[in-house]
């Protein structure tokens, strides 16, 4: 004797149903976000994985981060500042054949200095990489391996080949981070044109 009628058996095969679709809803969605995940972060995403050993504990980590990020006042330079610090950096550029190892102390210096002008907090070196990867994900390689050169320098293992190549990843991080405000961007393009 069945104790379920023909609704019953409906409604209940209605519920199942209704239950699968709303399982792929949620697994589409994961999928989609943690697809964003990847698009936004690029290489950071893989190294977060890596890092901290399982996709779900990476995802959290960069979502943390983008909240963290999105609090800050992160704003684009002036056409002045970025001028000024054009111009400093193009100084820099021009020491580095009479003093390498000054060149890469002086780069650091005015890669944080810009990174603290446009609002990032200055932490420690992990927390400001973190930072960085929200917004600038293509260069904060960069930034770690300028800073793993410049931590081999102070140990006295960095021969002027690698300060070199430490001043061109502080560059890539140093020109990414060079953002002028859009309404008064053709006067910087100008002048980026003529340095």
């Amino acid at each position: 004797m069945d104790m379920f009628g023909t609704q019953d058996w409906e409604l209940l095969g209605s519920i199942v149903l209704i239950a699968l679709l709303a399982l792929v809803a949620f697994f589409v969605w994961r999928r989609n976000e943690s697809q964003g995940l990847v698009d936004r972060f690029g290489p950071e995403y893989s190294r977060a994985v890596d890092e901290l050993g399982s996709r779900p504990k990476a995802e959290a980590e960069l979502r943390a981060r983008q909240k963290r990020v999105a609090k800050l006042d992160i704003v684009p330079l002036t056409p002045g500042e970025a001028e000024r610090f054009s111009r400093e950096w193009r100084a820099i550029q021009g020491r580095f054949v009479d003093n390498p190892k000054g060149v890469l102390a002086d780069a650091d210096r005015l890669v944080r200095e810009l990174m603290q002008k446009r609002g990032y907090p200055m932490g420690d070196f992990e927390r400001r990489a973190a930072d960085i990867s929200v917004d600038h994900p293509d260069v904060v390689d960069h930034y770690r391996a300028a800073q793993a050169i410049a931590t081999l320098d102070r140990a006295g293992d960095a021969d002027t080949e690698a300060l070199r190549k430490a001043v061109v990843h502080y560059r890539a991080l140093f020109d990414d981070l060079l953002e002028v405000r859009q309404d008064e961007r053709a006067p910087a393009n100008h002048m980026e044109a003529h340095s």
